[in-house]
């Protein structure tokens, strides 16, 4: 794998966990809870310090980071939206929309993964990849717990 496919590779994380941010900050202006707020907000803050990170390796390969997400997604962020000012339930909507969100982010961290990524950056996507999995079980646990309360 070359440097530019790479760097190609990381900008598309680094969208991801900008999207990811989004979401999560989005989702947590629509929620009622308090702690479901707390956790989001935690979250879009973990995806934050995963873009800096991210960030960081392209720029030390040469690179430049992407700085504005892709169509995919700006098209997530308008259905957070939209999704949170139309359901009756925001805060079961909120979980739901995130762990989309998470499903789509657990994709794009797959793909990167099978790809033949140096060491050093094989190891921050993989440490990432954990994240974006235990980001995803906590939002689908909550989310099932609240389902099943209503």
């Amino acid at each position: 794998m070359d440097n530019d496919d790479v760097i190609h590779t990381l900008n598309k994380l680094i969208d991801t966990c900008k999207d990811g941010e989004y979401g999560f900050r989005t989702s947590a202006e629509h929620v009622k809870s308090e702690h479901l707020r707390s956790v989001l907000l935690e979250r879009a803050e973990s995806c934050r310090h995963g873009a800096v990170e991210l960030q960081a390796a392209v720029v030390q390969r040469g690179g430049k980071p992407d700085k504005h997400s892709g169509a995919p997604g700006t098209l997530h962020r308008g259905w957070v939206s939209l999704k949170g000012m139309l359901t009756g339930d925001k805060d079961q909507a909120a979980l739901n929309e995130c762990e989309r969100g998470e499903d789509a982010a657990l994709a794009r961290y797959r793909d990167a993964l099978k790809q033949d990524l140096p060491s050093d950056i094989a190891e921050i996507v993989h440490r990432q990849y954990e994240g974006v999995k235990r980001n995803h079980d906590q939002i689908r646990s909550l989310r099932d717990a609240r389902r099943a309360t209503t």
